[in-house]
């Protein structure tokens, strides 16, 4: 027995019957591809695209730049700032 034989009928109603894309094709015919459902384009004129997220959900990644952060960092910074001071003026006072 061959595979691919084709001897079983196929149901291809429902796919002849499904609404077409509304994109043209270059040489101006009208593309033949099923439209995805619930959008009026084909998987490869732009059908319904997953686009951007609702709401902002990829821009906190590791959340290193959000307000809270970079507060605490820049009072880290202050702080080391500030002890090196201190260790310079000790260094400083026991040259003398």
């Amino acid at each position: 027995m061959t595979r691919g034989s084709g001897t079983h009928q196929r149901n291809t109603g429902p796919m002849q019957a499904a609404p077409r894309c509304g994109a043209r094709t270059r040489s101006g015919a009208p593309c033949a591809a099923p439209a995805i459902a619930g959008a009026a384009r084909c998987r490869m004129h732009g059908g319904k695209g997953s686009g951007a997220p609702q709401g902002n959900h990829n821009a906190l990644k590791s959340g290193l730049y959000t307000r809270p952060m970079l507060e605490r960092c820049a009072r880290t910074r202050s702080l080391l700032r500030a002890a090196r001071q201190v260790l310079r003026e000790i260094e400083r006072d026991t040259r003398r």
